[in-house]
């Protein structure tokens, strides 16, 4: 299917995430153990010559040019060349009557390592990452020996670095593996699939399909779906092809489709989020009226007859999830509201008294803050019509006014502080966002940004 949500990691985002990687594989590879070497050669009048190399231990293992590219088909390629490292240990050699032993240093020079990466998604639709082939070419080993026998160590020199050299190609590629599961792939798990945003509502994140490494970046869809925690049913619309422009002037984009909003808008539904109820202690101190029977029959004359005196609630709902269209222009909607209005009898029961359709033209305005999409709404004037009434005709006209004071004073400002909380990002752990930016396209949203990783 159409993923709802799509997230690109440019070339600079991809170099980014290198350098933090290559710093651990770095200290990984300062870590390798190698195994004792011992041997035996003739030598031309002299006899055997056993030789024994222990306590091997390496100093340090340096990466100091790399890098990393998308390969189309095949995943990530990371390239080092000129890599070196230093390793010292004891030797041993025994030849008829000469015993000697001491110490000796080793480096290896112009390592070149060659790695493939894997990018994949497990059955639960998290990332999976794994080193499809490695390779490791070492152009130069040079043994130096201490002791008094100069000669002697020369006729063994040659087989001793040969041996260095096939023990450590192997042993790089084998640390190497380790690292990805290790490390990598451990910390790309901690990327969310599934989200909780409250009580009623979560967001799944979850790969529709592996990511796919174009020529300058990686571009993986995610489901980008809304859903209700008590009942989580299919929205009864489908995501359309979402395509990012050629953007690559941030490490990261996200692109959010109308898909994505939609889906909120049908999850809110779905769980009965989207039904306020407003009462007289819900009004503003600075607003001069209150939500009773008296101030009312103003407008409804035929209340202060049939309930005179008496307290009242609207209840705002909507029949259908408000429905959104992105476009160029920015986000817009057009909810229709149903208020209904009851008079509280005295034994807390309630009296309906009429039933009004509220359209109003809402636009949003979207921001990135602390890896949360936020937003917050504006509303136009709204547009009133009687569905029904138990008190009696009246001119719907005459409670404009009121009403714009309901919604603008009361529900817009709950409505924007659930916006300003925010919903989160898929990102994974300790990654922050900067140089924001938001912009409109036909059907999605697209944000940029750059990124920075805060180390344990």
């Amino acid at each position: 299917s159409n993923p709802g949500f799509v997230v690109r990691i440019t070339q600079a985002g991809l170099d980014y995430a290198h350098q933090h990687g290559i710093a651990i594989l770095e200290k990984e590879l300062a870590k390798l153990t190698l195994p004792d070497i011992s041997g035996d050669f003739r030598v031309l009048r002299v006899g055997k010559v056993h030789y024994e190399l222990s306590r091997l231990r390496l100093r340090n293992f340096h990466l100091p040019y790399s890098r990393i590219s998308p390969v189309p088909n095949v995943g990530l390629q990371v390239s080092i060349s000129n890599a070196f490292a230093e390793l010292d240990g004891d030797w041993r050699v025994k030849m008829l009557f000469i015993r000697d032993h001491g110490s000796f240093d080793l480096k290896v020079e112009n390592v070149y390592i060659k790695i493939s990466l894997r990018l994949g998604s497990d059955t639960t639709g998290k990332p999976t990452i794994s080193t499809s082939d490695c390779s490791t070419r070492i152009s130069k080993v040079r043994v130096l020996f201490s002791g008094k026998f100069g000669w002697l160590y020369n006729l063994f020199h040659s087989a001793i670095e040969s041996k260095f050299k096939k023990i450590l190609e192997n042993k790089v590629c084998d640390s190497v593996a380790e690292s990805v599961h290790d490390e990598l792939q451990t910390y790309a798990r901690t990327l969310p699939v599934t989200a909780k945003i409250d009580a009623r509502t979560g967001i799944d994140y979850s790969f529709v399909a592996p990511p796919i490494a174009t020529a300058q970046s990686l571009d993986t869809g995610l489901k980008g779906e809304f859903y209700s925690l008590a009942h989580r049913s299919a929205a009864p619309f489908s995501p359309l092809p979402l395509s990012l422009p050629s953007d690559h002037d941030r490490m990261v984009y996200f692109g959010a489709s109308s898909y994505f909003f939609n889906t909120a808008g049908f999850a809110y539904h779905t769980s009965g989020a989207l039904v306020f109820e407003i009462t007289d202690a819900m009004i503003p101190k600075d607003v001069d009226f209150h939500l009773n029977t008296s101030v009312f029959s103003a407008f409804v004359p035929q209340l202060e007859q049939m309930y005179p005196n008496m307290p009242m609630k609207l209840r705002l709902s909507t029949l259908t999830a408000p429905f959104l269209n992105i476009g160029p222009g920015g986000i817009s909607l057009k909810p229709v509201v149903d208020v209904q209005a009851y008079a509280i009898l005295p034994d807390s029961s309630l009296a309906p008294l009429f039933l009004l359709s509220l359209v109003r033209n809402v636009s949003a305005v979207i921001d990135v803050r602390s890896g949360h999409i936020v937003g917050s709404l504006n509303v136009g004037r709204i547009k009133l019509s009687l569905k029904d009434s138990a008190v009696g005709t009246f001119p719907v006209r005459l409670l404009q006014s009121i009403m714009n004071i309901f919604a603008s004073e009361i529900l817009l400002p709950r409505l924007n502080a659930r916006l300003d909380e925010g919903f989160p990002l898929p990102l994974p752990d300790r990654i922050q966002l900067f140089n924001t930016f938001v912009r409109f396209h036909q059907n999605f949203l697209l944000l940029g940004a750059d990124v920075h990783f805060q180390p344990k």
